[in-house]
């Protein structure tokens, strides 16, 4: 492993969280004052995208909730290098080793209580685009990783996904990448000085045929904007910190008065409160992204401002059409961060293979007071739909300047958890900030001691429900034995994965391991809750597979001698949603 820096001459010990007071963020002068904090602010919660890049200063590794976050890198993720044919994603202790431990009757390590099952995708940009640094995040926990197609060009992005690959390669497992589209998202123009200040109560003009603004008007790069709006409708401009009132439309212009002032610069977001804005989902250059997506084998492409399901199946018929030259087919996430895709939710839900809880143009839209029972809705309605859902937004954003976060900041992550989110969403934390190791590391101690939370177990009203397929019966059938009989694990042998994805929508604490011989199927479950994808050879027969899968169980030390684990598998093997039969064995057994 590279080498960690030492940021301790880099910074001012002691200094206060940008944005806040120091009394705001965890302690760091004593790591275990944070964990205890953090640990208390977990338990209390469990009661019934600019870039501009940062100077890289990673600290020292913190203690969030008894738990060092520098371990992470030791619990499920750390595996040998790959050398030649694929190798088994095993703990660093040799797997021979692990094997002589077990037959010998020494007790293996115990890891079930660090488990994560909440994955953390994060965005790369210029903080994280060296190789040495996308490695250690790797390492801290990293699972799925973001490119903002706002930001960067075709080549840019391909080399960055050559990057990801060989990290991979060196950490000795499949990591995801998803490409996130810009959408459709309506700006002003340039202003001759590049900003302007607006002041209460004074005029200001949008105006479709401005070319550079002042302090009186500028530009839209929308030109249809004022065909959508009217007197008395309301404008949030830069996230909404700017806020202008409507009060008459003249052909190109739309006349405003300003109620809410600050500084205003070039390319700031627009968004009209309510939403209704009629600007298409995909752009020129969203359609030329997906095309970029699909050369460079993403795994996921993520969908901004769909309206509707009709958006998504234009985006998935884009993605086939482009074609893909690496085998992979993408999964579709749509972005939900209009107004209107609030109530049609269950359509987009049904178009799409999961939904991001978007909070940041969402908020703008429809307020902020309303975006936490919104992210509860969303996340119910995609795990009863069987679909994935990421949280994001801001989630540890003072981490772009401090070493720790918010204790809001640790509350907002650990309730995404809390809801049942299969992951969380890093963004400029990781792409721009000082601390994108750390960050990760940060988060996912939040997401294991959230976890840990009896109100985490969700779902558990499964048996009520009506199923009509063969291999989700025997998914749900085998986490109900699993959590009643008190195993270890569930292994799936699964060919496509959607074995695993019904399993990991219910929350029953049992850790899930997926084998598959598919790449594309290994990097797709890398997002799925609770779910630990792993390689198996397609030469092996059923029984072979089984056996190494167990192996890898008591490997990674969720399972010792004579534990009962329950397994899944289709017979014949090979076939996609194939999975008909479940066998509960003890480890030690042989088939």
């Amino acid at each position: 492993m590279a080498a960690r820096q030492n940021p301790a001459k880099a910074e001012k010990k002691g200094a206060p969280a940008a944005g806040g007071a120091q009394d705001d963020v965890l302690d760091n002068g004593n790591p275990l004052d944070a964990a205890a904090e953090a640990a208390a602010i977990i338990a209390e919660a469990a009661k019934p995208d600019g870039e501009a890049a940062l100077p890289n200063t990673e600290t020292p590794p913190v203690i969030i909730g008894g738990v060092p976050a520098h371990a992470l890198k030791d619990i499920d993720k750390a595996t040998p290098a790959r050398t030649g044919a694929r190798a088994q994603p095993v703990s660093n202790t040799s797997l021979q080793a692990q094997r002589a431990r077990s037959v010998t009757g020494n007790p293996t390590e115990t890891r079930n209580s660090m488990h994560r099952a909440t994955k953390i995708v994060a965005t790369i940009g210029p903080a994280s685009t060296s190789p040495d640094i996308l490695l250690q995040m790797l390492q801290a926990g990293l699972d799925v990783v973001r490119f903002n197609f706002s930001h960067g060009t075709a080549d840019d992005h391909r080399q960055r996904a050559e990057m990801v690959r060989e990290a991979a390669r060196q950490v000795g497992r499949e990591v995801a990448i998803m490409a996130d589209l810009q959408g459709p998202k309506i700006r002003v123009g340039k202003f001759e000085n590049n900003k302007t200040v607006l002041v209460a109560g004074n005029p200001f003009i949008l105006d479709a045929g401005c070319q550079l603004g002042n302090s009186e008007r500028v530009g839209l790069d929308y030109k249809d904007l004022p065909r959508d709006l009217r007197a008395g409708d309301v404008l949030l401009l830069n996230d909404g910190l700017i806020v202008l009132d409507v009060t008459r439309v003249i052909g190109e212009e739309i006349h405003t008065t300003v109620k809410v002032g600050g500084e205003l610069s070039n390319n700031k977001g627009i968004n009209r409160q309510g939403g209704g804005l009629t600007a298409p989902a995909l752009t020129e250059k969203d359609m030329e992204d997906i095309k970029t997506a699909m050369s460079l084998g993403a795994d996921f492409v993520a969908v901004s401002f769909p309206k509707n399901a009709t958006d998504m199946e234009m985006a998935r018929q884009l993605a086939n059409i482009a074609g893909a030259p690496y085998g992979i087919k993408p999964k579709m996430i749509a972005k939900i961060e209009r107004a209107e895709a609030i109530p049609a939710l269950q359509g987009i839900l049904d178009a799409s293979d999961g939904i991001m809880v978007a909070r940041g143009d969402l908020a703008v839209e429809v307020g902020n007071a309303a975006v936490p029972a919104l992210q509860k809705r969303m996340i119910r309605m995609a795990r009863e739909s069987n679909k994935l859902v990421i949280t994001a937004t801001q989630m540890m954003e003072s981490m772009i300047h401090a070493p720790v976060p918010t204790r809001a900041e640790v509350s907002d992550v650990a309730n995404a958890v809390l809801d049942g989110t299969d992951a969380v969403m890093l963004s400029a934390e990781t792409a721009a900030g000082k601390y994108p190791v750390t960050t990760i590391e940060t988060m996912a101690a939040v997401c294991i001691e959230a976890e840990k939370s009896e109100e985490s177990q969700l779902d558990r009203d499964f048996l009520d429900r009506t199923f009509t397929r063969i291999d989700q019966s025997i998914a749900m059938g085998a986490l109900f034995t699993a959590y009643h009989l008190g195993a270890k694990a569930v292994v799936a042998l699964t060919e496509s994965g959607s074995t695993a994805l019904w399993m990991s929508r219910h929350w029953t604490h049992v850790p899930i391991f997926a084998l598959t011989p598919r790449v594309s199927s290994e990097r797709t479950m890398s997002l799925y809750r609770n779910v630990t994808p792993l390689h198996v050879d397609t030469n092996m027969d059923r029984d072979a597979a089984l056996n190494s899968a167990l192996e890898v169980v008591v490997s990674k030390g969720y399972a010792a001698r004579g534990d009962m684990v329950v397994l899944t598998v289709g017979e014949p093997m090979g076939q996609a949603g194939g999975t008909n039969t479940l066998k509960i064995v003890r480890v030690g057994d042989h088939f």
